[in-house]
């Protein structure tokens, strides 16, 4: 099988999912693209959490060119991507009780803020107890997950309970357990993962929602631009002076 067989193959799969989450999931992301909204509108904060590879996408709507300003990243130590040493370590994380809290405490997330957590299969102590702690604290929730791994895997939070089972609003990006799209005879395990491709479409279709939402109610929607274009510093100080109070990324 030739190797460009397979990257029109993984092509088709990614692009078959991302109609799939179009057609299936719009009237979740409406839903979360008002809750953001809202919260922009009532002068709240938003986060954006993600451990391991799910961070990706968090990251993606952090400081990001024509994205919300007010998108905070709600990192963990050791769990943002494979940033740590060993790389294991950082799945190792993930199962450890107490770190959200610790977290979330020392955070400046309060009451009526927005919190967005990324887990694919949100079946490990970190995403769950991080969306229980949001809404014990007064946040509003959204989750990106794939629900399969609801239907196919055992959570390992002491509840027995997934991510998607503590937000207000949940995605489901579709993604099949294991996040492998391919096989191919002489190769002996699955591959070519999607989960980013389809993750990080959703969350900015939530964004692009969020920003037209604003717009409709006649607010100006907060957004950065490059700052490889001429005046896009200009443009962004202004924005990040504007809500500096609400943007802390940057201190």
């Amino acid at each position: 099988m030739s190797e460009s067989k397979l990257a029109g193959q993984f092509f088709d799969a990614a692009i078959g999912l991302l109609h799939r989450v179009r057609d299936e999931e719009a009237q979740n992301i409406a839903a979360a693209g008002a809750a953001i909204a809202d919260a922009v509108a009532a002068e709240g904060r938003l986060f954006a959490f993600g451990a391991g590879h799910s961070s990706l996408a968090a990251q993606d709507v952090v400081y990001r060119a024509g994205g919300l300003a007010l998108m905070n990243l709600l990192a963990v130590p050791g769990t943002v991507g494979v940033d740590v040493m060993p790389a294991t370590l950082g799945s190792a994380l993930e199962r450890v009780d107490g770190l959200a809290a610790a977290v979330l405490d020392s955070s400046p997330a309060k009451p009526g803020d927005v919190l967005v957590i990324i887990s694919l299969s949100g079946r490990n102590a970190l995403p769950v107890e991080m969306a229980m702690n949001a809404r014990a604290l007064g946040l509003k929730v959204i989750g990106v997950t794939s629900v399969a791994y609801t239907r196919e895997t055992k959570s390992r939070h002491v509840s027995g309970t997934y991510l998607k089972d503590h937000c207000d609003i949940v995605l489901d990006s579709k993604i099949a357990v294991g996040d492998a799209e391919l096989t191919a005879p002489g190769i002996e395990a699955p591959f070519a993962p999607a989960s980013t491709v389809v993750t990080s479409a959703l969350v900015q279709a939530v964004m692009a929602t969020a920003a037209g939402d604003l717009a409709e109610r006649g607010i100006e929607p907060p957004l950065l631009r490059s700052g490889n274009v001429d005046g896009g510093h200009e443009w962004n100080g202004r924005v990040m002076t504007e809500y500096r109070d609400r943007i802390f990324y940057r201190h």
